[in-house]
């Protein structure tokens, strides 16, 4: 009894499927992120100084980054809950997005904490993105606590450039 294996596309039945081509990724740019899961996850959870030290240099808010069509863009979501407008920046230099600012300082007079978990102080999160994105057409708003950044995409061909060579 043998076992039907599913049929596979070819770039032929691609065609007939409305698949489009993506952009070439970058295999790379996903290992600082992963690099400080790692860190995360293998940390020592009792240390009093790696908890003590997060909290000194701040912190890395979350985010969420994704490709849309019609057109075509990066889409970055950033978790800014509590982050006043005026804090926040953001800066875009080849594939990298960098968003920076500062979450204030809670109030802590006459409280006693139970749990501390939400930070604050300043943050800086760098987004290494797959493709070429242009930045001086990138949009961004903040609403309920989510920034939201749109990237359009850059044609590949009108970021390489031929020069001529000169003889003398």
């Amino acid at each position: 009894m043998g076992r039907k294996h599913p049929r596979r596309l070819t770039a032929a039945t691609r065609r007939g499927y409305g698949f489009k081509p993506m952009p070439q990724r970058d295999l790379f740019a996903d290992f600082a992120r992963m690099r400080r899961e790692m860190d995360q996850l293998m940390g020592d959870p009792w240390s009093r100084t790696r908890y003590v030290s997060r909290r000194a240099s701040g912190f890395s808010p979350n985010v969420d980054v994704y490709y849309v069509d019609d057109p075509q863009r990066a889409v970055v979501k950033v978790d800014l809950a509590g982050i006043d407008l005026t804090e926040i920046g953001i800066e875009v230099s080849g594939r990298q997005l960098a968003i920076v600012g500062r979450r204030a300082l809670q109030e802590t007079e006459g409280r006693v904490y139970q749990q501390i978990e939400i930070p604050s102080g300043p943050f800086r999160r760098v987004v290494e993105l797959q493709v070429e994105v242009d930045g001086t057409s990138a949009v961004a708003n903040y609403e309920d606590g989510l920034l939201t950044v749109e990237l359009p995409l850059r044609d590949p061909q009108e970021t390489t450039h031929r020069v001529p060579i000169e003889r003398p």
